[in-house]
């Protein structure tokens, strides 16, 4: 099914602009703010340096202001890891630095579909909690489009 680009462009910039409102968020499993910065909204477009397909990017668009909610009140944690990010760029040695990175989970069965969606979070080192991610939990049924609702009401 191909999505037309002007449809798409209008939701993307609905979509940005209901994430630029959001500067950062009270978390009570945290106690304090999580961050929204460009990072967490790029990876709504992109995955390890490629574009997701448009279906995807419309997906994650519109679970987005179900995921500020899960955001405002989950103060139970579902999952946890830690990995290594890369950090700038490979240096004059052929190494590219890495820092210890941490994402957390928080899975939450939200909206009016009562859907079930997972919002991710992370802090690379020590730096701020941030916003990364949001999908859904399990796989959408009967190719359910939850990207023709949601986002066009915030």
């Amino acid at each position: 099914m191909e999505i037309d680009a002007t449809y798409f462009e209008e939701r993307k910039e609905k979509a940005h602009s209901v994430y630029a409102v959001q500067k950062s968020v009270y978390n009570p499993y945290f106690k304090t703010e999580v961050i929204f910065n460009s990072d967490g909204f790029h990876h709504l477009s992109f995955s390890a340096r490629r574009e997701r397909n448009k279906k995807e990017q419309l997906l994650k668009f519109s679970l987005l202001p179900l995921a500020i909610g899960i955001i405002k009140k989950s103060g139970t944690l579902q999952e946890y890891r830690t990995g290594l990010t890369t950090i700038g760029k490979i240096g004059k040695d052929g190494l590219t630095p890495a820092k210890a990175t941490e994402y957390w989970g928080f899975v939450a069965i939200v909206g009016e579909s009562k859907i079930k969606i997972k919002v991710i979070l992370r802090r690379i080192g020590d730096g701020n909690i941030t916003f990364w991610s949001v999908m859904p939990f399990s796989k959408l049924k009967g190719g359910q489009k939850l990207y023709t609702n949601g986002i066009e009401e915030e």
